[in-house]
C-alpha cells in the first residue's frame, strides 16, 4: 500500500485489501439471509462498482442475475452536480428484487436517479448496497441498506474508484493527501 501518485495528486493507503474482502463476506451473508430466496437482479453502477460487484456476487451463494447501468457525476475530485445516464437497463425488472451495487455513495444524486428509474420500471423491491458511504455528504432520503464502510467526506481512489480515470486497478483504497 503506502503512497501512490495519480496524475497531479498523491494518495495514501486507507482501507486494506483484507479489510475490504472481510466486509464483502459479511455483506454477502447478510444479503443471503435477507433476500437470498428472491433470486434478485444485482444491478452494478459502472464504472466504479465493477470490482466490488464482481467480488460481492462471487461471495453470494444463492441464485442471482447481474446487469449494469452506466452513469457519471464526477469531474476530477468533485461531483459535477448532475447525473447523466449513459447506458440503460436492457431487461425487465417488473416484480423483481433489485440489488443496486454502488462503489461509493456521497451526495446521493446517482442513487436518486437510479431509484426513480427502477421505481418507474416496476421493481418489487429495491435494495442498496455500497462499498463506501459518506454520511456527512449524503443529502437524500433513500435508505442505503448495506454499507461496507462509512468514511469521512474525503476523496478516495482504488478498488474501482478513480481520479480522472486512473487508479481503479488497485486492490485497496487510498485517500487523497492534501498538500
Amino acid at each position: 500500500m503506502g503512497i501512490i501518485k495519480l496524475q497531479d495528486k498523491r494518495f495514501e493507503s486507507y482501507i486494506s485489501k483484507d479489510r475490504i474482502q472481510e466486509r464483502i463476506k459479511v455483506l454477502a451473508e447478510e444479503l443471503k439471509k435477507d433476500i437470498g430466496d428472491d433470486k434478485p437482479l444485482f444491478l452494478g453502477i459502472l464504472n466504479g462498482s465493477f470490482i466490488f460487484a464482481s467480488d460481492l456476487i462471487r461471495q453470494c451463494d444463492f441464485p442471482l442475475n447481474i446487469s449494469f447501468v452506466k452513469v457519471a457525476s464526477y469531474l476530477g475530485t468533485k461531483s459535477s452536480g448532475s447525473v447523466s445516464q449513459l447506458i440503460g437497463l436492457n431487461e425487465s425488472i417488473l416484480g423483481k428484487t433489485v440489488v443496486v451495487v454502488e462503489d461509493i455513495v456521497d451526495t446521493g444524486k446517482t442513487i436518486e436517479k437510479i431509484d426513480a428509474l427502477l421505481k418507474n420500471s416496476g421493481a418489487k423491491r429495491i435494495v442498496y448496497v455500497t462499498l463506501l458511504f459518506k454520511p456527512d455528504a449524503y443529502s437524500k432520503n433513500i435508505p442505503i441498506d448495506y454499507k461496507a464502510f462509512d468514511i469521512p467526506n474525503e476523496f478516495v481512489v482504488g478498488y474501482g474508484l478513480d481520479y480522472n480515470g486512473w487508479g481503479r486497478n488497485t486492490d485497496c483504497i487510498y485517500k487523497i493527501v492534501e498538500e
